[in-house]
């Protein structure tokens, strides 16, 4: 059986959503930010970073508007990453899963081990904040990594929280970046 993930067919299921995201306005808009957000930490292998690009048009001006997006986002992740958190304490109880994840085309087991499980090992909390600071890498890899080796949902919760605020301003001061390097003086 071909996996869905590689083969593009959940990004192809769920592409739309990521486009309702980017075209999101209004209040209605704002739920659905949360709602992708949520999706996005468990389950979806979509950006994190498109929330940015909804136009929701509040009457909040700039500011507000992306301080509006950045506190949803960040909250609709923590809840999302509480429940794989959940998951990831099932599954470390369950020894035909790490298994069936050992024999899987990419061991993610290994992979994690060596780069996000090790930063989990060092830094702990903070360490997990700090993977999902990194813009463009998939949260799910750094969530669930961290679920297997951490035993607190609060303080799991509240570092998926700063990682998703702090992975969404990385991205505006890197976009604003770019964008001032490519205004003519």
């Amino acid at each position: 059986m071909a996996d869905p993930i590689t083969n593009g067919f959940v990004l192809g299921s769920f592409g739309w959503l990521a486009d309702a995201v980017e075209h999101a306005t209004g209040w209605a808009g704002l739920a659905l930010i949360a709602i992708y957000s949520f999706l996005i930490s468990f389950i979806l292998p979509l950006p994190s970073e498109v929330v940015l690009l909804a136009p929701l048009n509040l009457g909040t001006g700039e500011v507000g508007r992306y301080a509006l997006i950045i506190l949803v986002s960040g909250l609709g992740k923590a809840g999302g990453s509480v429940f794989a958190f959940h998951i990831g304490q099932e599954a470390k109880q369950s020894g035909p899963v790490i298994k069936a994840l050992r024999r899987s085309k990419i061991n993610i087991v290994e992979w994690s081990e060596r780069k996000t499980v090790a930063l989990a090992r060092k830094w702990g909390y903070l360490g997990l904040a700090m993977a999902l600071c990194v813009p463009f890498f998939p949260d799910t890899i750094s969530i669930y990594a961290f679920s297997i080796l951490e035993e607190d949902y609060a303080k799991f919760a509240a570092a998926t929280f700063a990682g998703s605020v702090g992975r969404l301003l990385v991205t505006i001061v890197l976009g604003a970046g770019v964008i001032a390097l490519e205004l003519p003086f």
